[in-house]
């Protein structure tokens, strides 16, 4: 049940997540991620699972988040020189280190709800 309920939640986040990007430059590219992320937890919601799926996406998600991690202007710089800055204070992300380190960690979360439905679905 509880799985049921993560999945649902997941489902209707990514759902929304996806509509706050229709209007960015680069929707191209964040509305398919969060779109099969969405649909893989809506139908893992009714018990179907598709773990080669899981795999492909988690394997491409963490490419890009290590891709983003290390780019210029990326999360190590948020780190390191920029000196972790709040990510939250405003929708606007008016510089690139607190966009690239949005999406980092969005990606992070997603693979973590993907994974989650790629054990359960005995791909071990």
């Amino acid at each position: 049940m509880l799985l049921i309920v993560l999945n649902i939640i997941f489902c209707l986040s990514f759902l929304v997540f996806a509509w706050f990007n229709i209007n960015d430059n680069d929707s191209w590219l964040w509305l398919p991620i969060y779109m099969a992320a969405s649909i893989l937890c809506g139908v893992a919601a009714f018990g179907i699972y598709y773990p080669m799926g899981y795999l492909f996406l988690i394997a491409f998600y963490l490419i890009y988040a290590l891709i983003l991690f290390f780019a210029k202007d990326g999360v190590r710089d948020w780190i390191t020189k920029y000196n972790t800055p709040s990510i939250t204070e405003s929708m606007q992300a008016k510089k690139p280190y607190i966009e690239k380190t949005r999406e980092f960690f969005g990606l992070l979360i997603i693979a973590a709800a993907l994974g989650l439905n790629y054990f359960v679905s005995g791909g071990i």
